[in-house]
């Protein structure tokens, strides 16, 4: 299958369908050894493939676990570019689908992810007040879990400036 995505020249898009998993006061994120910072578990939409059916799909490739969804919580487009990771000198631009998932009431997992590139993707349940003290992407879910919220919001963030002057910390598991 291929992803409904493309690259052309310095450019690269992609269309991302991604999931918002809280369970008990945590979100989870995936990370990888190549990435210095934690991220929304998802990935690129099959062509033919609907962004839920993807979304599903995603999830349990990710994880191990077969989540549900509940809703379809935002359409973000994020415009980004960095000088590190697996799109190091690309001018990316991402439309994703974020559908939050029902709780399942337990965190326990099954993952045995591995990355596009072959590294091991490594699951992070992150509790939600300690958000702030993360590196995490796309940066608006910091902001968006940390509200109460009704209906499907569009979002749109300009990265590109913001990545270009980080300089990352080190991926902190005793924050977690």
């Amino acid at each position: 299958m291929y992803d409904c995505g493309f690259t052309k020249a310095n450019n690269w898009f992609r269309y991302r369908a991604a999931a918002i998993i809280i369970e008990d006061g945590y979100a989870l994120f995936a990370s990888n050894q190549r990435d210095n910072y934690y991220y929304s578990i998802g990935g690129g939409v099959h062509m033919g493939e609907t962004a839920e059916d993807a979304v599903l799909r995603e999830v349990y490739e990710e994880t191990g676990v077969h989540y549900e969804i509940d809703y379809l919580a935002v359409v973000h487009e994020n415009f980004f570019n960095n000088n590190i990771g697996t799109l190091k000198g690309l001018n990316c631009h991402e439309l994703s689908f974020y559908y939050m998932m029902k709780p399942r009431g337990t965190k326990e997992l099954n993952s045995n992810s591995i990355t596009a590139y072959g590294d091991k993707e490594l699951m992070h349940w992150v509790p939600l007040e300690k958000l702030d003290k993360v590196t995490a992407f796309p940066t608006f879910l910091k902001d968006y879990l940390s509200k109460e919220h009704s209906g499907i919001e569009h979002i749109v963030t300009d990265e590109r400036i913001t990545m270009q002057k980080q300089n990352l910390p080190p991926i902190r598991s005793d924050l977690l």
